[in-house]
C-alpha cells in the first residue's frame, strides 16, 4: 500500500518576527516494512540556512534559521510511503516479564545495550511507585512481556478518555493517572512511565495515522493530527509496538517519523523566536492511499 502524508504548520504572529531558528522531526524513517519513495520539505518565507543531519536516534532532522522579518512562518512537509504488513508477534511466546531486566544485564549486544538506555527517566516521564502500582494489574507474575504489555494497552483505551486540549507538555503523569484524560501523546507517555517503573525499557514513537480508513473499517482515533505510540522492548524479539490510543498494535494504517526516549526527542517543530508577541498555531495533517 502507498500513501501520501502531508502535514503543515503556519505560525501567525501578533507582529513580525525577526528572526526564527527551528528544527524539525517531519521526515519519515526507513524501516523493514516502510519505504520512503519521495520527500519534499517547503518553507515559508525561504530560510535563509538550511541543514540536514540525523539524530542521536537515528532520526532525520532538518534545521533552518530565518533572519528578515516575518509575520507568518509556514512548515509543510510531504512524503510518500510504501507500507507492507508488519511481521507477526506471538505475544504469548515472549519470557516472563520478571525475568526481562536479569536478560539485558546479562546481554552485551548492541540491541540490548542501546535498549538499556529507554529504562531511565526522561525529561517528560518519570518513574514512580503509583504507575508501577497501576501496571501491576497487567503485569502478573510470569505473565509473559508482550502479553502484559498487550493488556496495559488495552486498560489505556479502556480506562482514559482521549480529550484533546485538557492537557499539555507540561502535564505530570501523575495528574494523567488521576484524570483519566488527555491525548496520544498522554497515554504514549503514561505507558512508558508504567513500563519504565518495573524496570522495562519502552520508547515513544511518532508518526502518522492512514486519515481515510477502508469500507468498514474504523477511523482510528487521533488520525487528523501527528500521532504518537509506544514501543518495548524484548530480549527475544526486539522492540514491538502498542498503540494504548487504539488498544492496538500499529499494523499497515501507522506511519512512522522516528522515535525517543518521549515527545522532546521528536518533537514535529521546535525552536526560538525573536519578537512576533504571541503567535496563533494551526496543524493540517493528511494520510491517504496514493
Amino acid at each position: 500500500m502507498k500513501l501520501r502524508v502531508h502535514h503543515k504548520t503556519t505560525y501567525d504572529y501578533d507582529e513580525p518576527a525577526s528572526t526564527s531558528h527551528n528544527h524539525v522531526h517531519l521526515a519519515l524513517r526507513d524501516l523493514p516494512w516502510q519505504k520512503c519513495l519521495r520527500r519534499e520539505l517547503h518553507i515559508w518565507p525561504t530560510p535563509d540556512a538550511v541543514t540536514e543531519n540525523v539524530d542521536y536516534f537515528g532520526n532525520i532532522t532538518s534545521s533552518f534559521s530565518i533572519f528578515e522579518p516575518h509575520p507568518r512562518l509556514t512548515v509543510a512537509a510531504t512524503s510518500e510511503i510504501e507500507l507492507q504488513k508488519r511481521p507477526t508477534i506471538e505475544l504469548q511466546k515472549s519470557p516472563p516479564w520478571e525475568k526481562v531486566p536479569s536478560m539485558l544485564e546479562g546481554d552485551i549486544t548492541p540491541a540490548a545495550i542501546e535498549a538499556c538506555q529507554y529504562i531511565y527517566d526522561s525529561p517528560f516521564i518519570r518513574r514512580s511507585p503509583a504507575l508501577a502500582e497501576y501496571a501491576r494489574a497487567s503485569f502478573l507474575p510470569n505473565r509473559p512481556l508482550l502479553s502484559a504489555a498487550m493488556d496495559l494497552t488495552l486498560r489505556i483505551r479502556k480506562e482514559f478518555k482521549y480529550t484533546p486540549k485538557v492537557t499539555t507538555i507540561a502535564t505530570s503523569l501523575d495528574e494523567i493517572l488521576k484524570n483519566r484524560h488527555g491525548v496520544c501523546q498522554d497515554f504514549s507517555h503514561l505507558q512508558i512511565g508504567c513500563l519504565r517503573s518495573l524496570g522495562l525499557p519502552a520508547r515513544y514513537v511518532s508518526g502518522y495515522l492512514d486519515t481515510d480508513p477502508p469500507p468498514g473499517k474504523p477511523k482510528l482515533v487521533g488520525a487528523d493530527a501527528s500521532h504518537a505510540w509506544i514501543s518495548v522492548y524484548c530480549p527475544t524479539f526486539g522492540w514491538a509496538d502498542f498503540d494504548p490510543t487504539n488498544g492496538v498494535q500499529p499494523a499497515e494504517r501507522h506511519v512512522t517519523i522516528g522515535w525517543g526516549r518521549d515527545f522532546g526527542d521528536v518533537s514535529p517543530i521546535r525552536g526560538v523566536v525573536l519578537g512576533g508577541g504571541a503567535h496563533k498555531l494551526d496543524v493540517a495533517v493528511d494520510v491517504r492511499p496514493v
